[in-house]
């Protein structure tokens, strides 16, 4: 069977727990490979290198920097086909799907690409007399990301791309569900520095592991910083470690989306909107939109009715068809937890109109399906609500009036991203303006940020205090440092002045 090794010191590196975990193709559901577990001690070794790489590849000058992630970029962007059935066969996406993971993350390596602009600090001359005083970014040392299987080329990019351009040395723990695309990513940017004439040994090494491994991330005193994402409690225990230990963190946590859809809205478009974003991904997706909220009754009724139309004609098949929308869930766990909140909402009182729970792919019985569900009448008061259910299934609830439908998001426990369909300006407007969630959508599903603006939610879908990618990106990975000079003109040896200095 195929093994997945650790990748440190541009190498593969076997693992020496004895531990394994296995990596399934959910379309047969079936074991492909196993991922081999690190333990606290190869994650030591792993950091240890990445420390001692840090200051040579710090020294490098930004533009070679730069030149490193053009070179990657290329090399990923040949690979396209390769890295996305690779992602596919342990993810279960859909080919397409999977491209487009690929492609968000290479568009923070485009951002990256012009880090020499990015890093330019500020310079006042003439602060006082003499005086000028400057700034500039520097990288922190040795950096850390953490990332969930719903993205393995996305999301591992967003952090490690900024992350090394700015100077620092990456240690990346990807999802044990999917981890080979992580480990091809580190390779590439190996050949991209060779291609080059640059050895990037240990400049980003991708250890595999389970909670231990993430543990000994969160504890070692030699990772200045931790970016991760997951679910909200588990975002919350890396923030409250990684901080406890002296690191910078930023952890993403779970989302329930919000669709507002006000009566003028293009329905039809709508639909198209609401549906591909509800279950686009198999709904595996922080950015999915798992409710949808019409405002008035006859709007929910022509919504219901266009939905159930268009939920129809949606095809699930396996990562190859070209004509599926979306493929299997990652695992049968997974499966399962997402039809158990199905029965729980039928136990709360909603409408389950639609029941995806006994779908099944002839060929492919074994594989890890689940049809679309759409349940009506969802209450707030509700878990199925209140909850992440993460898989393809899509709530209405019923709202009388904008104000109702503006406070549902604003209230929710979860504040990552809303979308408002609408024609009317002002009434989009003012939604952008109060809805209190981190991303806004208008007219647009999935409202995730372009990369060279910023990503992040509020309430429980974020801990931390600064955005991924984007200009706060930068501010993550890099520390300020503020220099006051003063060249004096006469004695050197005069005396020494026992006084603050002040700017007179």
């Amino acid at each position: 069977m195929r093994e997945i090794s650790h990748f440190v010191s541009g190498a593969a590196v076997a693992g020496a727990s004895g531990r394994f975990g296995e990596v399934f193709d959910p379309n047969i559901g079936e074991v492909q490979a196993r991922v081999a577990l690190a333990t606290p001690a190869e994650v030591d070794a792993a950091v240890r290198a990445a420390a001692a790489a840090q200051p040579a590849w710090a020294a490098v000058n930004p533009q070679r920097r730069a030149r490193v992630m053009f070179e990657f970029k290329r090399l990923v962007e040949a690979r396209m086909d390769e890295l996305a059935a690779l992602l596919s066969s342990e993810h279960g996406k859909v080919i397409a799907d999977s491209k487009g993971d690929i492609q968000r993350g290479l568009e923070v390596i485009e951002f990256a690409c012009g880090i020499p602009h990015a890093l330019k600090g500020e310079y006042t001359e003439g602060a006082g007399p003499g005086i000028d005083v400057y700034s500039m970014r520097q990288p922190l040392g040795v950096c850390a990301g953490v990332t969930p299987f719903n993205f393995p080329a996305m999301i591992p990019m967003w952090m490690f791309g900024i992350a090394i351009a700015v100077g620092n040395t990456f240690v990346l723990k990807p999802s044990e569900k999917d981890p080979s695309v992580p480990v091809r990513l580190a390779e590439l940017f190996m050949e991209a520095g060779a291609n080059l004439g640059m050895d990037l040994a240990s400049v980003l090494n991708v250890v595999h592991g389970d909670k231990a491994a993430v543990d000994a991330i969160l504890e070692h005193p030699d990772i200045a910083a931790v970016s991760f994402v997951g679910s909200s409690d588990i975002a919350h225990y890396v923030y409250r470690t990684g901080t406890a230990h002296g690191k910078r963190v930023q952890a993403m946590g779970g989302a329930k989306n919000h669709g507002i859809v006000l009566p003028d809205a293009d329905l039809d478009q709508t639909v198209k909107d609401l549906v591909g974003a509800a279950y686009g991904s198999a709904g595996e997706r922080c950015m999915a939109l798992p409710v949808t909220v019409p405002v008035g009754a006859k709007t929910a009724e022509a919504l219901r009715e266009r939905l159930l139309s268009e939920i129809e004609t949606l095809k699930v098949g396996v990562s190859t068809d070209t004509a599926a929308q979306y493929g299997p869930v990652v695992s049968a766990a997974h499966r399962q937890k997402i039809a158990d909140y199905i029965q729980l909402g039928v136990d709360e009182g909603a409408e389950l109109v639609v029941d995806g729970r006994g779908f099944s792919l002839q060929g492919f019985e074994k594989g890890f399906f689940i049809g679309p569900s759409f349940f009506d009448r969802v209450k707030p008061a509700m878990r199925t609500y209140q909850e992440e259910i993460f898989g393809p299934v899509l709530q209405m609830v019923r709202a009388e009036s904008f104000e109702e439908a503006l406070a549902l998001p604003s209230q929710h426990q979860y504040g990552n991203g809303v979308a408002i369909f609408t024609r009317n300006g002002r009434a989009a407007r003012e939604f952008a303006s109060r809805v209190q969630v981190g991303m806004v959508g208008i007219n647009v599903p999935i409202p995730v940020p372009v990369a060279y603006h910023t990503f992040g939610g509020w309430k429980r879908s974020a801990f931390g205090d600064v955005n991924q990618h984007g200009l706060e990106g930068v501010r993550f990975y890099t520390k300020v440092k503020t220099i006051t000079a003063r060249w004096p003109e006469g004695d050197a040896h005069a005396d020494s002045s026992f006084v603050i200095p002040t700017m007179r």
